[in-house]
Order: structure tokens, then C-alpha cells, then sequence
């Protein structure tokens, strides 16, 4: 988008879901609440890439930092990236409640600090948290009125061949990483919503996440998210 005569480009506004202070909806209205949204889907449906591009189009949500026990990698900033802890401090944090969710993903611990989640939500945020099946059964455990968005390819054969080419893994582990994401499919129908990613057509599946949000921060009736 540009204006006449300028070629220089022109962001386009993001448009707010904020409640105005005023009659009627002061009056009519509860206190806008923050909004907990789960995004899952097999590895290769493009969640990663779902989320950077709403960061890059500065879609208002918070991303709740991550802890795991994996080496950091290059680049990696400790608690930016991810909270880095040792084996021991991860299973103390699990066994003091420290986490909405956790699961070994490819042998690998990673979880969700709940007081992280916490605070964004009685700040009136928009959490999305970028989880696993197994992370997801466990939050719809503590926040069945959490939204819950399932992102999975065209088809499977499609997904495959998303794997394939990342050409990354022994023909063992790309076996078992396409085993694992069968079992993720069939999770399907404990989701609220399905968007399909499909090839070449990122922009639809951000556009579809964008809208689901949208409207559930439109709702006159929110969904009362707590954390049992």
C-alpha cells in the first residue's frame, strides 16, 4: 500500500479489539479478559512459520518463553529463546507445578512456565502458545475454555513430503517423525478450530488464525480462562 505520488510503503493499521471505556459497554459489559490460544499441529504444517509472520505483521500477542533442557544452540538467547535449565532443575520445576504443560518432544523435556501464562492473561493479553498434542491435551486439563487451533497440511502425503525435504534425519528417525505425526493427526477432533496450511499458501492459514482471534476477542460473552 502506498500513497499517491509516494513510493514509499504505508503499514497497514492494525485494527483493535479493545472495548472502549464508555456507555454502553462500560455499563453492559465485564472487564475485558486476557485470552489463552493454543496452536497445534504435526511437525512440517508450518507452525513456526504461521507465527513469524504475525510477528512481522505485528498482530498484538505474547509469546510465553519456553524452558527445556536441550543445548543452547548458536544464535540462542537464554531467556529470550528459550529458559535453558539442567536435567535436575527441570524435574524440580515439574514437580513444584512450575508448568501449564510439558512433554518430551523427540526425547527432548520442554515446557510452559504457568506464571509466565499467568501474568500476560491478568494483563488482559493474548497468550498463544506454540505446543505439541501431548501439551495440549494437559492445558485443556487446567483451561478447558482456552481456544484451540489445530494447523495441519492439505493432505498427509503432502506433509511427507514436507519432511522429506528437510533432509535432516537418518531414514529411522523420518520414519518414526512420520509415525508421531499420524498419531498428532488423529487429535484432530479435540480442537475448536482447523486451519489447513496449505503449499504455498501461508497467507491464508495466518489470515484464518488472525480471524479466529479476532472474533474471540469480539465475543459480548469472552470465554473465562483459569487456570485450575
Amino acid at each position: 500500500m502506498t500513497r499517491s505520488g509516494d513510493s514509499s510503503p504505508v503499514q497497514d493499521p492494525v485494527c483493535s479489539t479493545d472495548v472502549p471505556a464508555t456507555w454502553p459497554y462500560s455499563e453492559l459489559l465485564p472487564p475485558r479478559s486476557g485470552l489463552l490460544v493454543i496452536l497445534s499441529g504435526p511437525s512440517g504444517a508450518g507452525k513456526d512459520a504461521v507465527i513469524t509472520r504475525l510477528e512481522e505483521e505485528g498482530f498484538p500477542f505474547t509469546r510465553i518463553v519456553t524452558a527445556t533442557c536441550r543445548p543452547i544452540r548458536p544464535g540462542e538467547i537464554p531467556g529470550k529463546s528459550y529458559h535453558f535449565l539442567t536435567t535436575e532443575e527441570f524435574a524440580q520445576w515439574r514437580a513444584t507445578g512450575r508448568f501449564l504443560e510439558w512433554a518430551e518432544v523427540y526425547g527432548v523435556p520442554y515446557g510452559t512456565p504457568i506464571e509466565d501464562v499467568r501474568r500476560a492473561l491478568a494483563a488482559g493479553q493474548t497468550v498463544l502458545l506454540k505446543i505439541d498434542v501431548q501439551g495440549a491435551a494437559q492445558v485443556k486439563q487446567k483451561a478447558p475454555n482456552a481456544v484451540f487451533i489445530y494447523l495441519g497440511p492439505a493432505s498427509f502425503d503432502e506433509l511427507v513430503q514436507r519432511l522429506r525435504r528437510r533432509g535432516t534425519e537418518t531414514e529411522e528417525a523420518f520414519q518414526k517423525r512420520i509415525q508421531q505425526a499420524r498419531e498428532e493427526l488423529r487429535q484432530l477432533p479435540r480442537y475448536d478450530y482447523l486451519v489447513i496450511n496449505r503449499q504455498g499458501q501461508l497467507e491464508c492459514a495466518v489470515a484464518q488464525v488472525k480471524a479466529i482471534i479476532t472474533a474471540e476477542r469480539l465475543r459480548v460473552h469472552p470465554r473465562e480462562i483459569r487456570l485450575d
